[in-house]
């Protein structure tokens, strides 16, 4: 894109109240300043106080919409926006200056806005108010939020566990979530020494206030901390207390515990950077809740901002903060978590410097992976995906090249077909068979004529039909696998009417020119893509231990030599297992008819469940979309087919930091580095093993191979790569 991509921002949050979601809508204007966006703040309520918005003011590209000031919409009172009338507002402002993303934050909010299609392919929508457990996520609720996914063309998700538990659920979302955790911006002044504490000792507490919050508990500290000879004082910032339905007393309650409770100083709604000044001036920051909130899959915004002022925190030991702080972090709040453990983890903080200042360190250090760089780097890679430069060859066209793709089964061109939509320069049509042999043929031929450039996916009846109605000064580009090399197809193309045949794999180049007689001049080779983005991800707790298979049908994948390997790693050790992530070969109409291939499963299948070495260690994951979450569980990708033209599933297990192991299938080491490719399961067993003989640390070979696997997945596969080469390909010369 040669402009500045033009953001639209709207959340379903009042600028005039700090809290959370407020300090959200504020960082995620300046971090796509940052980034390079023109950027327009749209208000959901009339300005009251200037707090949050002032900082906004003299930022590159930043423009604060303000709809009830500025008569945006006819009968505005100064309630705040609706939905419906958020939809209208934005709508408009769409129509004077259109945006190429709207930002979005509010599960009902975007609801409102998938329903009225305006924005369909443009919404960023930022979700943390959706069900976060299984028994949350209804049908009903997953199924709002596979229209929000299918709508959306990015789901920004706070934590990696967020975005794991939403692809697990709603497969629409694979392939559209990626992270965008809280940032936090940089103090701005001095952070002073905290290693002496003040007298009385100073708490803060910076947020909203709420039940689960314990905000009201929190200021009961003072005395509770008082009667163990500790002197202390709790210092608030915030303005916004919740009102409960559950909890009506609350408000009140709350309202007049900040007024009037001895040793309780309440500085009301404060600046951004004001708040961050009152808090730095302070010992101990106050980051403990109710026990409710332990399997939130969210992250405290108030725990980084606190580590970003070298503040120690007291918190709820729970594993996003044990991922974040580690699992021995000195300052969680042990027992029940109830208000005199809450009292005990700051008496231990108060009592053991060098507690607080492990604590603190690592606070400060978790702080400087959230800062507003990091997430204007991230948002400004998303950018550049969503919105690639044009090609000069392209640039300087007169008009866009159309470009034709055809083909029965399209899942191996999706995202190239979304680099290809999102370039200046190309206009792209879809020509869907519905079966390998069954197709439109008027939409097939109106195709053929108003193309440029016509790509065919499998060299099958499509390649057939098109070589055969090419129209003249059009080129046409055929993409060759594996399984047309069995049948007739390939040997009816008129290969005088194609330009190039794309193989995935020297190999196979080879071969489709040995079997077909094409000349040499017309076969290149592009290999498969990797979403290597999407891929790399932290690997969960065990996964050293754990291999994975992805896809075993037909036979040729051998599923028994997995086992194999398998065996030969639980007879050293009990903790390896095998993750197989599969459809079963029975619901392969064309592979369940055969014999031999029905023996084969019964035979494997009999193995598993008789087998002492394989009891209870192989587990049968469900086929989806999910793979990217999938592999964080995984450490080792096999590969240990009798023949493959490529395997995607080495390449996308690599780019997850996995170490691949192959056997030597018939051209695996011109695909593969020869590192990953061993003669037998005996050998693969072996070098699998020795990657896990020492424990987690800096020389951990597990994981120099995972990162010396992802480096060459990166080089070779990455989507961005072969996008490139494909496009070079389209482009006449």
């Amino acid at each position: 894109m040669s402009r500045k991509p033009r953001a639209l921002i709207y959340g379903d949050v009042d600028l005039n109240l700090i809290d959370g979601s407020a300090v959200w809508a504020q960082s995620m204007v300046q971090a796509l300043s940052l980034a390079g966006c023109e950027t327009r703040l749209v208000l959901k309520s009339p300005v009251l106080t200037r707090r949050l918005i002032d900082p906004l003011a003299g930022l590159p590209g930043v423009t604060v919409v303000r709809p009830h000031e500025e008569g945006l919409l006819p009968g505005l009172t100064d309630r705040p926006l609706s939905p419906v009338q958020a939809s209208q507002v934005l709508t408009g402002l769409d129509q004077d200056e259109p945006c190429d993303l709207l930002v979005l934050r509010g599960r009902r909010l975007v609801t409102r806005i998938v329903a009225d299609r305006t924005f369909a392919g443009r919404i960023w929508a930022y979700l943390t108010d959706i069900p976060q457990s299984a028994p949350e996520m209804t049908e009903d609720a997953r199924s709002q939020l596979a229209r929000i996914a299918t709508a959306s063309h990015r789901l920004l998700c706070q934590t990696e566990e967020l975005r794991c538990f939403l692809e697990t659920w709603v497969p629409e979302a694979c392939g559209r979530c990626v992270l965008s955790p809280p940032a936090v911006p940089d103090p701005g002044f001095p952070v002073p020494d905290h290693d002496s504490l003040h007298d009385p000792v100073r708490l803060v507490y910076t947020g909203k206030f709420a039940p689960r919050w314990n905000t009201l508990a929190m200021t009961r500290l003072p005395a509770l901390l008082a009667e163990q000879g500790i002197r202390a004082e709790l210092h608030t910032v915030g303005d916004k207390i919740h009102d409960d339905p559950a909890h009506p007393e609350f408000h009140a309650a709350m309202a007049q515990a900040l007024r009037g409770t001895p040793g309780v100083h309440d500085h009301g709604g404060q600046p951004r950077e004001e708040a961050m000044r009152i808090a730095a001036d302070c010992d101990l920051g106050l980051g403990w809740r109710d026990t409710t909130l332990d399997a939130s899959l969210e992250l405290s915004t108030k725990v980084l901002e606190f580590g970003a002022l070298g503040l120690p925190v007291v918190l709820n030991r729970t594993p996003a903060h044990e991922a974040l702080l580690g699992s021995d972090y000195p300052l969680y709040v042990p027992g029940s978590a109830a208000l005199p453990d809450a009292a005990e983890a700051v008496a231990r903080a108060v009592r053991d410097p060098e507690a607080r200042r492990t604590a603190a360190d690592r606070c400060r250090a978790a702080a400087r992976r959230f800062t507003l760089e990091e997430a204007a780097a991230r948002l400004r890679t998303q950018l550049h995906h969503a919105f690639p430069s044009a090609p000069d060859a392209l640039a300087a066209r007169p008009r866009p090249l159309r470009v034709g793709v055809a083909g029965h089964d399209l899942k191996f061109l999706t995202r190239l077909l979304d680099h290809f939509r999102a370039l200046p320069g190309l206009d792209v049509r879809v020509d869907a068979w519905p079966a390998l042999a069954r197709h439109d043929a008027a939409a097939s031929r109106e195709l053929a004529h108003w193309a440029d450039v016509v790509v065919v996916e499998w060299c099958g009846p499509a390649a057939v039909w098109y070589s055969r109605h090419k129209r003249r000064g059009s080129r046409l580009v055929v993409r060759l696998h594996r399984f047309e090399l069995d049948a007739e197809w390939p040997r009816q193309v008129d290969i005088d009417a194609v330009d190039q045949v794309v193989c995935v794999s020297p190999y196979y180049a080879r071969r489709a020119q040995e079997a077909t007689g094409w000349p040499e001049s017309k076969i290149t080779t592009i290999p498969n893509w990797v979403d290597t983005e999407q891929l790399d991800r932290p690997k969960a707790p065990g996964a050293r231990f754990r291999l994975g298979m992805i896809g075993i049908a037909p036979s040729r994948k051998r599923l028994d030599l997995g086992l194999d390997v398998l065996e030969k790693l639980r007879a050293r050790d009990r903790r390896w297992h095998l993750s197989v992530k599969s459809k079963p070969a029975w619901e392969y109409w064309w592979i369940w008819k055969k014999p031999e291939e029905r023996a084969h499963y019964d035979d494997v299948l009999r193995r598993i469940h008789t087998s002492l070495l394989l009891e209870g260690a192989v587990v049968f994951d469900e086929f989806g979309p999910d793979v990217a979450s999938w592999l964080r569980r995984v450490g080792h990708v096999l590969s240990t087919s009798d023949d493959e033209s490529f395997h995607l599933s080495p390449a996308e297990g690599m780019a997850s930091g996995a170490a691949p192991a192959l056997l030597p299938w018939p051209g695996a080491d011109e695909v593969y580095d020869r590192r990953w490719i061993h003669d037998s399961p005996e050998a693969m067993a072996e070098a699998v093993a020795g990657l896990v003989e020492e424990t987690d640390g800096p020389g951990d070979p597990w994981r120099a191979a995972g990162q010396e696997a992802r480096r060459q997945a990166r080089e070779t596969f990455a989507l961005e790569r072969v996008a490139e080469t494909w496009t070079e390909l389209l482009i006449p010369r």
